[in-house]
C-alpha cells in the first residue's frame, strides 16, 4: 500500500471538479431510496445534500404512509411510495415503481433510513437489475448491513460503488469487532477503510479516510467531533452522490465530499459550538464550502 496522502484545498485544487454547463440535466440526477415510515428525514438530507453541491435533478423514495409528506418538504424532488410493512418498514421495490427512475438516475442511493434486511435487499436487487450497468451507486446504512451476506449483490457492485459506513458498519462489513467505534480509521498500520476496498472492490470512506482497491487513499485533515450527529452521515453519502452527478469519478467524489463535509463541520463548530450543531445545518455549507475549494 502506498502512502496516505492529506486532503487539503491545494491538493483538491490539482483535480478540479467537473464543472458541466446547461441546464439540470447536464449535472446529473440522483435517486435516493430509503425513508422507512419513522424514518424520511434521513432521504431528504441524503437528497438535498446532492442539490447543494450541485446535481442537476433529485428523486426520493420512501414508504408510501411518508411520500406525500416528504414532497411537500423538500419540493424540489419528484416522490415515489414504495410498498411498506404494517411496522412501516420499506418492503421492497414494488411491482416496476422504480423502473423508470432506475433508469434515468445517473447515480443511485441505497440506504439512508431503512430499517429491515429483506426489504433493502430487494431494492438492490432491483436497482441491479433494472438501472444500467454504468450507473454509479452510493450505499449507506442499511445497505451496508446487508451487503456482507450477499454474494450476487457484493459482485456486482465491485467497481461501480462508493461505501460510506461508519466505524461499526465498518467493523461488521469486515466480519469483525477490529474496528472500534471511535477508531475506524486505523487498523495496525493499514487503515480500515483501504481493507475494505480490497475486500469489496470499491471505493471506501470510513472516519475521514478515503481509499481506492488495491491503491491510493487519503484522509480528511478537517472535521470536528461534531461531526458524530444523527443525520451527519446522510449528508455525507449524499454529498458524494451530487459529486458523482455531475461528472467526478467515484475516488474524486468521495474525496471531494470528505472535505467538503468536514469544512463544513469545522464552519459549523466555529459559528454555534464544537457539539450541538445540526445536519441539516451541514447543507446550507456545502455550496460556499466547495466554492473556497475550486478557488485559488
Amino acid at each position: 500500500m502506498g502512502d496516505t496522502a492529506v486532503l487539503s484545498p491545494t491538493l483538491l485544487r490539482e483535480h478540479p471538479l467537473p464543472e458541466p454547463t446547461g441546464g439540470k440535466d447536464a449535472r446529473g440526477g440522483v435517486l435516493v431510496l430509503g425513508g422507512a415510515r419513522g424514518t424520511p428525514g434521513a432521504v431528504l438530507l441524503a437528497g438535498l445534500a446532492a442539490l447543494r453541491v450541485g446535481a442537476g435533478r433529485l428523486s426520493l423514495a420512501v414508504a408510501e404512509s411518508v411520500a406525500g409528506p416528504l414532497a411537500v418538504a423538500v419540493p424540489e424532488a419528484g416522490v415515489l411510495g414504495l410498498p411498506e410493512r404494517p411496522d412501516g418498514a420499506v418492503a421492497g421495490p414494488g411491482d416496476g415503481v422504480l423502473d423508470a427512475e432506475l433508469a434515468r438516475a445517473d447515480v443511485v442511493v441505497v440506504g439512508p433510513g431503512l430499517d429491515a434486511p429483506a426489504g433493502t435487499l430487494a431494492l438492490l436487487r432491483a436497482v441491479l437489475a433494472h438501472a444500467p450497468a454504468t450507473t454509479p451507486l452510493v450505499l449507506d446504512a442499511f445497505a451496508l448491513g446487508v451487503l456482507r451476506d450477499a454474494s450476487d449483490v457484493r459482485e456486482a457492485v465491485r467497481g461501480r460503488a462508493v461505501l460510506t459506513p461508519n466505524s461499526t458498519e465498518a467493523a461488521y462489513l469486515l466480519g469483525s469487532s477490529d474496528a472500534a467505534p471511535d477508531e475506524g480509521h486505523d487498523d495496525g498500520d493499514e487503515p480500515v477503510a483501504a481493507r475494505l476496498a480490497d475486500a469489496y472492490g470499491t471505493v471506501v470512506v470510513c472516519a475521514g479516510v478515503v481509499a481506492e482497491p488495491g491503491g491510493r487513499r487519503w484522509r480528511s485533515s478537517t472535521g470536528h467531533s461534531g461531526l458524530g450527529t444523527s443525520g451527519s452521515g446522510d449528508v455525507l453519502a449524499g454529498a458524494v452522490a451530487g459529486l458523482l452527478a455531475r461528472g467526478a469519478d467515484p475516488a474524486q467524489a468521495a474525496c471531494f465530499g470528505v472535505e467538503a463535509h468536514g469544512l463544513a463541520g469545522d464552519r459549523l463548530a466555529a459559528a454555534v459550538g464544537p457539539l450541538g450543531y445540526l445536519a441539516r445545518e451541514l447543507l446550507d455549507e456545502l455550496p460556499r464550502v466547495l466554492v473556497e475549494l475550486r478557488s485559488r
